[in-house]
């Protein structure tokens, strides 16, 4: 019998659905902290993506004859360079927009590496058990055991700098949070009654884990997803910040800080501007993940107005 082409299947089928999700939907358009951190989201990657179609100044060009040129808004600033410039006469304005290009493709890209790879496992080892879940488990444990910061340092100390490596290492430290907390999330579902009846119409372990597993674990995991972006953002402009990030000459918040911290007293906007930008993309991404764990956890839901 093929389990997708039988009537029983879609008597036993999950309850999630497209009417879910559109619930789900209504319910963070009334939740006040996602709308708020999904706007200032939503004008920051616009800024990034349209921004160097307006400000076209290369960020990596020097120009010493205009070394800290202060802001527009300071007296003497002008229009020429509207942020000001660094200690090498280097557009602060560009450096800024292509650092956040670095920030939000670094947070981006680990989400997907590390949640591809720690779902895989993690649904595996729910739904398997036995010697697969102690495995993948133990596996895990060796990770969690090393502190993070100095496993990432040391594995881009041996690869070298780059921004794919970057990206490889945050998600290879991080892909167990992600396994941890879906492996959970399948033990309790695997022994509903949709799944027990899924088993008993012989539907394959493939079609179950597609149909009725995934679809009903993964909300908890999107929110870990949205809140872990900004630990990745962090993290990157932390490793950038002791050279161990993104090489130069391409312009990072991290690497940004770590120049401007030289001059903080006579050139305060080196040091000033790139933390403001690391502050609102990690406070919109910790507010839009604030909304989706109020909506997507009933235990924590509250009254959205």
């Amino acid at each position: 019998m093929i389990a997708g082409s039988s009537p029983i299947s879609s008597v036993v089928a999950a309850p999630a659905n497209g009417s879910r999700w559109l619930a789900v939907l209504a319910d963070v358009t009334r939740s006040r902290s996602a709308l708020a951190g999904s706007f200032i989201l939503v004008v920051l990657l616009l800024t990034t993506l349209l921004g160097p179609l307006v400000w076209t100044v290369d960020p990596v060009a020097v120009d010493l004859t205009q070394r800290f040129s202060v802001p527009v808004w300071a007296e003497g600033g002008a229009w020429l360079h509207p942020l000001g410039t660094d200690n090498l006469g280097r557009d602060v304005l560009a450096r800024l927009l292509n650092g956040a290009r670095i920030s939000l493709l670094v947070a981006f890209s680990t989400v997907i590496v590390s949640m591809l790879v720690g779902v895989t496992l993690g649904v595996v080892s729910g739904y398997f058990g036995g010697h697969v879940d102690s495995v993948v488990m133990r596996i895990g444990d060796i990770f969690l055991a090393y502190p993070f910061m100095l496993l990432t340092i040391s594995i881009i100390a041996i690869l070298g700098p780059s921004l794919v490596n970057l990206i490889l290492v945050l998600a290879l430290s991080d892909w167990v949070t992600y396994a941890r907390t879906i492996r959970g999330s399948v033990l309790s579902v695997k022994t509903r009654e949709f799944v027990t009846a899924a088993h008993a119409i012989g539907s394959s372990h493939t079609y179950i884990i597609g149909r009725h597993i995934l679809p009903n674990v993964m909300a908890p995991v999107l929110v870990l997803g949205t809140v872990r972006a900004a630990n990745y953002i962090i993290w990157e402009s932390g490793l950038s910040f002791l050279g161990m990030g993104v090489p130069p000459p391409t312009a990072t918040w991290g690497m940004m800080l770590a120049e401007g911290r030289n001059y903080i007293l006579n050139a305060g906007w080196l040091i000033t501007l790139p933390g403001i930008a690391i502050m609102l993309t990690i406070l919109s991404i910790n507010l839009l993940g604030d909304g989706l764990r109020d909506v997507f956890d009933p235990r924590l839901k509250r009254t959205l107005k």
